[in-house]
């Protein structure tokens, strides 16, 4: 797919990866739609993109809470009505809600984790792909678009301490990846997956600088990943018409 003047929607766009792939996408002529819940900061990411893209590129910021279905049906709706068809979907908005599954210690349990911070992770980084890879996917087919759907997910979910709920939603990402891409194919429409492994962030910048030695140690690059490196990525994907079903491991070699 060229980027040319072909609209973008971008899920968690308000800031930090889905921001960065934003401005990344916009510098090849896509028009940008962006999906949060901050509006202040959708109102400050519409101008960096803006500011990164064509003299006609056309962006747009829009509030929803990707988890709940009528909210995604509606503004899925006045996405395609603005912009006269959606030609991709970038499935970025997530939550983390770490903790150990059950945290004991001599026999004596002294925390579990709740069902809600199970259930929020779930609704969000989970149903929120579903529901927004399935509206996206009916106005492609309705707008007889070819189009290309990529969901983020993670190195988490092959398992990772303090992540059962994390892990699983990412896991469920992966799968609902293939499974769509055999389904949608016969529409013209590519489905990928991304799973990114520790990326240089706000988060991150904060860590203690032993922590964050040590993670970056734990790499064969010998670095933290950078928000460009992965918005490159998703780039390819949608620019190479072959790729369908497979996920992109971005984590400097980390899982070998």
């Amino acid at each position: 797919m060229n980027l040319e003047n072909k609209t973008i929607v971008i899920t968690g766009g308000g800031q930090g990866l889905g921001l960065t792939m934003a401005i990344h996408f916009a510098k090849s002529g896509a028009n940008i739609a962006l999906i949060d819940l901050n509006e202040e900061q959708l109102q400050e990411s519409v101008k960096q993109v803006h500011a990164a893209g064509h003299e006609n590129t056309q962006v747009r910021y829009y509030l929803a809470n990707v988890s709940q279905e009528t909210a995604v049906e509606e503004v899925f709706k006045q996405i395609n009505h603005d912009f006269n068809g959606i030609d991709g979907l970038v499935n970025n908005a997530g939550i983390l809600r770490d903790g150990m599954f059950v945290k004991a210690k001599d026999g004596v349990v002294s925390k579990k984790m709740s069902l809600e911070s199970f259930q929020s992770v779930i609704d969000v980084n989970l149903t929120g792909v579903f529901l927004c890879g399935r509206e996206a996917a009916v106005h492609m087919i309705e707008g007889n678009k070819s189009g290309v759907i990529i969901n983020m997910s993670s190195i988490a979910r092959g398992g990772n301490i303090g992540q059962t709920n994390y892990a699983a939603a990412k896991a469920g990402v992966v799968a609902m990846t293939t499974t769509w891409a055999r389904e949608l194919g016969r529409h013209g429409i590519r489905v990928g997956a991304i799973a990114p492994g520790v990326i240089r962030t706000a988060m991150t910048d904060a860590m203690k600088p032993e922590m964050r030695d040590r993670l970056e140690k734990m790499k064969p690059v010998g670095r933290l990943g950078e928000a460009e490196e992965i918005a490159h990525t998703a780039k390819y994907i949608f620019e190479n018409d072959f790729f369908t079903g497979r996920v992109v491991e971005i984590d400097g070699g980390l899982c070998m």
